[in-house]
């Protein structure tokens, strides 16, 4: 037989097969064309493999990324006793970012007296900068141990050199700024009978407002954060022992500031304080008369040009919160999601803590009030959610890969009945 016929007659042959076959597939069922068992058992083992493989590589991911992230710290805190003041402060600002964004007392807890000697030294020679530098790190290392019995001697140890850089007038404005917040919050932590010595250094900086009639911008901001650290420390203490407790004539005076931060922590301080007295019998005297109240109105419906638009509508804001309390005594009501839990805030006293601590914190506020006791206890969050809790509700890989694959089966035999059925149409 010739050569090409041959090979016509092969392929007439095999293409003839192949059609048999075709014709042999299309008379089965969809039941006996699909191979339950032997598909099951394939997907559910490779599943079930790489799930494994998944959560060795998980395992590993994790470890190495806690090995680079405790190098990186253990880094920047050597780097607090380099010789280049430059260095210095950016391993003080890379530790701050740090404790910001990871709760980790333990691994701090092996460390702090390093941190501590770092921080005392840099308020005591160190630069404007570093000096601001290391008051964020005193605050946010009295965070990390809060809950721990260590963090009463980390306070004990840093607030006396705060005190004086405070105090000091030599000291750039910035760093005394920062050392204001940072003398409240370890304060405020530690609750330790430096409270009244460290509200006297903040009362003795604020009053200067009183008979100050044009100060600078950066003046003013130390004068406000004094006021403003100054209302924290009021909320841990009865205001009837107290002898440093503003009139309303005073803070008629500070309402009259041109200066935003001022006017800002005055009405924060009046809600304090208000709130304050309202829970206590006697305290008349502290109830706003009809002429503090409409200085009040005027302030929450500003409309002065001179002043930035931004600035009126943060005024206008915050005072119109602050005239509904002292007009109706009623009190805030802020809810805070964060995670699968939510903030609520119904007393002055409350937010006013927590815009501190947002203050310090920035935006590691959520992390922290997640994880940090200190802070739960704080804010009244009760204990921290089990993690095992909070992820029962989510679907792993493995199980969303099944419902996947069982979803595509069905379509599967849902579009092949479908094609079974088709009708051709002749015109």
């Amino acid at each position: 037989m010739p050569r090409g016929k041959r090979r016509s007659n092969q392929h007439h042959k095999s293409t003839t097969e192949a059609l048999a076959g075709k014709g042999r597939d299309l008379d089965m069922s969809d039941d006996e064309s699909y191979n339950d068992n032997a598909s099951v058992i394939s997907n559910v083992s490779y599943s079930t493999s790489n799930e494994e493989r998944s959560g060795v590589a998980t395992d590993e991911t994790d470890d190495a990324q806690n090995d680079a992230f405790e190098e990186k710290l253990s880094d920047a805190i050597d780097g607090l006793s380099q010789k280049s003041a430059q260095g210095r402060t950016l391993s003080f600002e890379a530790v701050c970012n740090i404790f910001c964004k990871k709760y980790i007392p333990d691994y701090i807890l092996n460390r702090r007296m390093t941190i501590t000697d770092s921080i005392e030294r840099a308020l005591k020679k160190g630069g404007d900068n570093e000096k601001a530098a290391a008051a964020n790190l005193a605050s946010l290392l009295c965070i990390q141990l809060g809950a721990m019995e260590m963090a009463e001697n980390s306070c004990q140890e840093l607030l006396p050199v705060l005190m004086f850089v405070a105090n000091d007038e030599s000291v750039p404005l910035l760093a005394r700024e920062k050392c204001c917040l940072a003398i409240a919050l370890l304060t405020f932590i530690s609750c330790n009978e430096e409270i009244d010595a460290a509200m006297q250094l903040m009362r003795n900086l604020w009053s200067r407002l009183l008979h100050s009639t044009t100060i600078s911008p950066s003046i003013a901001a130390l004068y406000s954060a004094a006021l403003s650290s100054w209302s924290l420390l009021l909320s841990t203490v009865s205001i009837r022992n107290s002898t440093i407790i503003p009139t309303l004539a005073e803070l008629s005076i500070l309402l009259d500031s041109s200066h935003l931060e001022v006017r800002m922590a005055t009405g924060e301080l009046i809600t304090v304080l208000l709130e304050m007295a309202r829970e206590c019998e006697d305290m008349d005297e502290y109830e706003p008369d009809e002429e503090f109240i409409n200085k009040l109105r005027e302030l929450a419906t500003d409309s002065q040009k001179y002043r930035a638009k931004k600035d009126r509508k943060t005024q206008r804001s915050n005072f119109r919160q602050i005239l509904h309390y002292v007009e109706l005594d009623e009190p805030p009501n802020i809810q805070i999601r964060f995670g699968q839990e939510i903030l609520t805030m119904n007393s002055w006293i409350t937010k006013k803590q927590y815009d501190v601590l947002c203050q310090a914190l920035g935006s590691g506020m959520n992390m922290h009030m997640t994880e940090n006791d200190l802070i739960r206890d704080i804010l009244s969050l009760g204990p921290k959610l089990c993690q095992t809790k909070l992820l029962s509700n989510k679907q792993s890989k493995l199980e969303r890969q099944q419902i996947n694959a069982a979803n595509f089966k069905v379509r599967t035999k849902t579009r092949g009945k479908v094609r079974d059925k088709r009708i051709a149409f002749i015109d």
